[in-house]
């Protein structure tokens, strides 16, 4: 049974939209990893160990929904699938590399927030 929400979705706000479609802790994250063309579930997981491999499969499921992303299914054995960045994926891009560079200029301030609040941050780049 599909979950139902009690408050209809409002398509009257441009940016609920879109942080629907990009909003969350791995969406962004894998359009900017597929700008450079199709990979495999298993390459893309690689970029996020701390990512629970359900929570990446069903990120995915929703970015094909949305026509982000396209899954191909190569039917040979063994069977494998590949994810690659639609024409909506790719209207993306620029967005998600906006929000890279923005992320970047505020590192430094988020690395100071944290240490205040006593909270743990890593710093290492996979």
């Amino acid at each position: 049974m599909a979950y139902e929400k009690k408050i209809p979705f409002d398509l009257s706000c441009g940016i609920k939209i879109a942080m629907e479609v990009i909003g969350g802790k791995w969406k962004s994250c894998i359009i900017y990893d597929l700008r450079h063309g199709p990979m495999r579930p298993s390459e893309l997981m690689k970029f996020y160990p701390e990512a629970n491999t359900r929570v990446i499969n069903n990120t995915l499921k929703e970015l094909v929904e949305y026509g982000v992303i396209r899954k191909k299914i190569y039917p040979e054995l063994p069977p494998h699938s590949e994810y690659s960045l639609t024409a909506i994926g790719e209207s993306l891009v620029p967005l998600v590399l906006a929000m890279e560079k923005w992320g970047d200029s505020f590192r430094e301030n988020l690395r100071l927030i944290l240490e205040a609040r006593g909270e743990a941050y890593t710093t290492e780049w996979a």
